[in-house]
């Protein structure tokens, strides 16, 4: 497996929908690739941020943020 494959099903391989001849192929991968560890680590770290940025929905927003500015991100979002 080359670094480029790696890559490009990354989000497949954390999620655990790769086969197992795959996630094989991607373990034995990184136990000689150090520069994937790397971007596997990062790669983690970037989706648990992604996901703690949407824990606090509940709370209001600051008053200063324009109304306009929070109608085009919801309608973005559909």
């Amino acid at each position: 497996m080359s670094c480029r494959e790696f890559a490009d099903f990354i989000a497949d391989y954390l999620a655990g929908e790769l086969p197992v001849s795959i996630v094989e192929q991607f373990d034995q991968h990184l136990s000689v690739c150090v520069n994937c560890v790397r971007y596997l680590e990062g790669y983690r770290a970037t989706v648990a941020l992604g996901r703690a940025a949407f824990d606090t929905s509940d709370e209001s927003l600051p008053a200063e943020v324009p109304e306009e500015l929070v109608k085009a991100i919801l309608n973005a979002r559909r």
